[in-house]
């Protein structure tokens, strides 16, 4: 909707504090958030950027329990180190809180008993599991059994995290109290929830009808769940950490995270602005945009909507520009695996590199789709791009003038025919940064700054002033002016994306107090202004450095290859008498060599003890025929011969399957004589 607003209210999703935060995170959320709220800033608007730790659920609970510490131990921990991670990549938030603080618990139950005495919940009885010898109910994460999928025995009650089904409790497989190690048994509890489908009629309007500008994938999630029917949703659970339920007979009971954690962004605001808090949120002149990512489209556009639609006093957001995943290295982060490049890491790793991280995040972002982030492409994006084109032609401009005109700027005299067509293009992606940054387009909004830098690089490479410095200074001066005035606006279209470097872009230039309206301008830096001396800007990141993320990644999967290997389950019992039956017993490997058109397979010359045999096994894409050759194996005798690939196979030689799937071949520790019986 084309509504022109008098201010905007930028939200954030409210990142959980049970860890720490990763990239993920910030090209998914943050980092477009503060892109916005920084551009709307330069254009001279009223903003105010609100973010938050969302501090309560079972997994806090769960996490504290494990380490014998309090749920507050662990949020006190991460929000602090959450929130200086935001600080150091220049996340501007006007206020970053939290859902454990007075101010929030307050606003969330004065919330829900608003909505409690409009009639606005329904109460239904239902049967969870209970756990009788720590006398409470279980979350689904207080329960862990067997995956009736793949069974993989520590699945929990949500979901199996070895093949990735949602579940619910009732699902698994002889179930058991991650508290007690006991069985549950099914009790009634009571709850509240709220009516969905009561609001589906106008939700369908608001989204399907008004709101069809909304980027397609959020449009089309939202449209998937009202295709479906809205059905009630609780939005209180048993558990002991968290608001409680402020009405009577709801001991033991605390509010959904899903219905606190949104309720976060009115209270973080109330804690900023007690006075007039109220305009943000219930002033139709205010413009809310939520910025998330797509796990959570679906309760900042329908939930979220409906509870304050419920309420009746609040205006709606009028834009969820959520973003898709960002995977990496080819597979998704996982901070259960520790999969994730986690920022605080980033810092003492690439100190001084915020502005880097930022731009391949923005660079790369996944606004349509899942992405993926390399460490091969955040080398080549720095090189090619930070370092040989913005950084590149900035310092050019400033050596330049510092070697013809002693770092002051230079007077600008006529421009000629290819002056005025370097500023015509400049002056059309000035146009075309705005269009983006107006909808959320950050990615290709950050394109077309650096084509401003591009055009600079390219005029300062057609016009040659160090050639020209030889025979007209005259025109030299009106080309350094002109790549100065390019500079000083570079310094005004890169604060959105790399505040770092613009920061330091003025400090070069020694102006300071640029304002977005000034963008395209030719008189930025008047004559005779003074700069500062040269510095490099970025500087070129070596190959040893990306080899160590590398490796650090590498040592992780192989890590959690070796944590999450479970053993294939052990089959039915036999009798003695069975395995007595087979003849296992000890081989030397006189020959052996690839079988022709069969990628896997290996034939083995045996000296068995008994005349020799010949056997094939399917080992081949593990081991090298010649490192086989005077190996004792392990192999089954009395087997039937088998022909495979036109061979007569005499047997089965025993291999164990590692973790990582390879097969090895199972040798004896000490040299024993050829056909030695297996006992």
């Amino acid at each position: 909707m084309n509504k022109l607003y008098k201010r905007t209210l930028i939200t954030s999703a409210l990142p959980y504090a049970n860890g720490p935060i990763h990239i993920g995170h910030l090209a998914g959320v943050y980092v477009p958030a503060d892109i916005y709220a920084r551009y709307l800033r330069l254009k001279g608007e009223e903003v105010l950027f609100v973010g938050g730790s969302d501090e309560h659920g079972v997994p806090i609970a769960l996490k504290a329990k494990a380490e014998g510490i309090t749920p507050q131990d662990v949020v006190d921990k991460f929000h602090h180190i959450i929130k200086e991670s935001f600080e150091a990549f220049g996340i501007t938030f006007d206020i970053y809180s939290r859902t454990t603080s007075a101010i929030h618990c307050q606003t969330a139950s004065d919330f829900f008993r608003k909505l409690y005495e409009k009639g606005e919940f329904i109460e239904k009885t239902s049967e969870q599991y209970y756990d009788e010898e720590a006398s409470q109910f279980l979350a689904d994460r207080y329960i862990v059994g067997e995956c009736p999928h793949c069974h993989n025995t520590r699945a929990y009650g949500d979901q199996c995290e070895v093949c990735g089904t949602s579940l619910s409790p009732l699902d698994l497989i002889n179930p058991k109290s991650v508290i007690s190690g006991s069985v549950p048994i099914l009790k009634e509890t009571k709850h509240w929830y709220l009516p969905l489908d009561k609001h589906e009629p106008w939700l369908k309007k608001w989204i399907l009808e008004d709101h069809k500008e909304w980027k397609a994938n959020v449009y089309g999630q939202c449209k998937s769940w009202l295709d479906m029917g809205l059905q009630p949703r609780a939005v209180s659970r048993d558990l002991d950490w968290g608001v409680p339920v402020p009405v009577e007979g709801a001991e033991g009971k605390v509010l959904y995270v899903w219905f606190d954690a949104p309720i976060g962004y009115i209270s973080n605001t109330i804690e900023y602005a007690p006075d007039d808090w109220e305009k943000w949120w219930k002033d139709k002149d205010s413009k809310i945009v939520h910025f998330i990512g797509k796990d959570n489209i679906v309760f900042h556009c329908i939930v979220f909507p409906a509870m304050l639609k419920a309420d009746g006093s609040y205006v709606l957001p009028d834009n969820v520009p959520a973003n898709e995943f960002l995977n990496l290295e080819g597979d998704k982060i996982s901070t259960s695996r520790n999969w994730a490049v986690w920022l605080h890491e980033y810092l003492q790793d690439f100190p001084g590199k915020q502005d880097v991280l930022r731009y391949v995040l923005t660079a790369n972002a996944p606004e349509t789709k899942d992405n993926d982030f390399t460490w091969k492409d955040f080398q080549a994006r720095n090189n090619n791009e930070l370092v040989a084109i913005l950084g590149n032609f900035i310092n050019r401009a400033m050596v330049l003038t510092w070697k013809y005109f002693e770092g002051t700027v230079p007077p600008c005299g006529d421009l000629d025919d290819y002056d005025r067509q370097t500023f015509s293009e400049f002056s059309e992606t000035k146009l075309a940064v705005e269009g983006y940054l107006d909808n959320y387009r950050f990615r290709d909004a950050l394109k077309e700054a650096m084509n401003l830098a591009r055009i600079g690089n390219k005029y300062l490479a057609d016009t040659e002033p160090w050639k020209l410095a030889k025979t007209d200074m005259k025109r030299t001066a009106t080309i350094l002016n002109l790549s100065l005035q390019i500079t000083a606006n570079l310094s005004i279209v890169f604060e959105p994306f790399l505040p770092f470097s613009s920061e330091k872009i003025k400090k070069l230039i020694n102006k300071t107090g640029l304002k977005w309206e000034q963008l395209g301008r030719l008189d930025l830096l008047p004559e005779g202004h003074h700069l500062s001396q040269p510095e490099l800007l970025f500087e070129k990141i070596e190959d040893d450095a990306i080899e160590t993320q590398v490796q650090k990644l590498l040592a992780t999967k192989k890590s959690n290859e070796l944590s999450n290997y479970q053993a294939n389950p052990q089959k039915e019992n036999i009798a003695f008498e069975d395995f007595l039956k087979l003849d296992i017993r000890t081989g030397k490997v006189l020959d052996c060599q690839k079988v022709p058109k069969a990628d896997k397979l290996l034939q083995f010359s045996i000296d068995d003890g008994m005349g020799g045999r010949t056997i094939v096994s399917g080992i081949a894409q593990y081991y090298r025929p010649e490192d086989l050759i005077g190996k004792n194996v392990c192999f089954i005798a009395n087997l039937e011969p088998r022909m495979l690939k036109g061979i007569a196979s005499q047997g089965m030689i025993l291999s164990a399957e590692n973790v990582d799937g390879k097969l090895v071949v199972i040798t004896p520790l000490s040299e024993v004589l050829a056909g030695s019986e297996v006992k």
